[in-house]
């Protein structure tokens, strides 16, 4: 079993039932379409996954169902961010126990004048709550959406403290000299990046690969940036069609629903609003895919 993240991770969408609960059985199915393009493993209630509208309950048990379905728990990972240091602790120590190992961690938020010994102090109660070998945790720097950085100090200083228990870092801040800071003050992580475009220079560097929300919807270009090839333009051209719309997430689904045939995807919890129609935004994605796929 896999000791940290490498690769091609997807941060995947979550699809909803009529009744607003997860729809587990196509949810299964999405992450084993995107196994089948090439995809190494799934991050489920991430930020692309509306984590932080879902509740203790309802993460694990849709982990269950994906089991069930013929998942394997080595290829999925689980956001663990919440403002309750013991919720963190609740499903870390449940998924675990499922088989699962890699859970998502992000700071604290809410509170945004926290100080770097605080960020650290709440990671560490979360992982000697769990207090489980078995962990291997991702912090997670997304503090644009968050509200909370993570200090390099405080990935460095996690990664002597826990060792392989603190196997890696998610860079999702979008600033690539961060992502070079991260590297450089803690070497030992498998520090993956959220944002597509840097993903060629982030392995260059050192990186471990990515998690990243475009994979769900244009996987072909994400393992291009992977394995090297000349899709740069198009992977910007991809993440702009997404990017200039009001709202990520929506038109994330929408595009889905568009691609699937399947109006389902449209869904998302307040207070996301969901869009109408993807048709437009899929057909200028096959526009740029195409040539990827052939």
């Amino acid at each position: 079993m896999t000791e940290a993240i490498r690769g091609l991770w997807v941060a995947s969408a979550t699809p909803l039932a009529a009744d607003g609960s997860v729809d587990a059985a196509k949810l299964a199915a999405h992450a084993k379409q995107l196994f089948g393009k090439g995809v190494d493993g799934v991050v489920l209630f991430g930020t692309t996954g509306e984590g932080t509208s879902f509740n203790v309950t309802e993460r694990v048990a849709t982990i269950e169902a994906l089991l069930k379905a013929g998942v394997a728990p080595e290829r999925m990972g689980i956001g663990g961010g919440f403002p309750a240091i013991t919720d963190g602790v609740a499903l870390s120590r449940t998924v675990l126990g499922l088989g699962l190992r890699h859970v998502l961690v992000l700071p604290p938020y809410f509170d945004r004048g926290v100080t770097p010994e605080g960020v650290e102090d709440a990671f560490a109660a979360i992982i000697d709550g769990v207090a489980d070998d078995r962990l291997r945790a991702y912090l997670y720097h997304i503090p644009q959406v968050s509200g909370v950085a993570i200090p390099t100090s405080v990935a460095a200083n996690l990664r002597k403290r826990y060792g392989k228990i603190v196997a890696g870092l998610k860079d999702s801040s979008g600033d690539f000299k961060q992502f070079q800071a991260f590297r450089a003050a803690a070497p030992e992580l498998a520090i993956t990046v959220g944002n597509e475009a840097d993903i060629a220079r982030a392995v260059a560097a050192g990186g471990a690969g990515t998690i990243c929300g475009m994979a769900n919807i244009v996987p072909e270009l994400v393992k291009g940036m992977l394995d090297g090839g000349d899709v740069e333009a198009r992977m910007q051209a991809a993440i702009d069609v997404v990017l200039k719309t009001p709202s990520f997430l929506p038109t994330l689904k929408a595009i889905l629903a568009a691609q699937t045939g399947d109006a389902g995807w449209l869904r998302v919890r307040p207070p996301l609003r969901a869009l109408s129609d993807g048709a437009a935004f899929k057909r200028q994605l096959d526009d740029l895919t195409a040539p990827v796929i052939a």
